[in-house]
């Protein structure tokens, strides 16, 4: 299951190389530090946590260009999937 985040994070730091605002960019890689934090840690993010992440990725979706848009839409599609398969408290 991990492996989705492991994706969902490739699709971000891509993403973050493409972006032209630095805000959107640090955003971005904050994200992507956070999924990544996940795949190599010994601890799982609970539905409230990820769907801050979701949160922040529709919101950063919104406001970056074409290219940098599909990948975080990309990254987004892959880490709802992965929602879907934990478990709620």
């Amino acid at each position: 299951m991990v492996q989705e985040l492991a994706q969902a994070r490739d699709e971000l730091e891509e993403a973050a190389k493409t972006a032209d605002d630095d805000g959107a960019r640090e955003d971005i890689r904050e994200v992507a530090d956070s999924f990544k934090d996940y795949t190599v840690g010994d601890h799982e993010p609970d539905h409230a946590i990820l769907d801050e992440h979701l949160n922040q990725l529709r919101q950063l979706s919104e406001r970056t260009d074409t290219d940098t848009q599909d990948r975080i839409d990309n990254a987004l599609e892959i880490a709802e999937e992965y929602r879907e398969q934990i478990d709620q408290a």
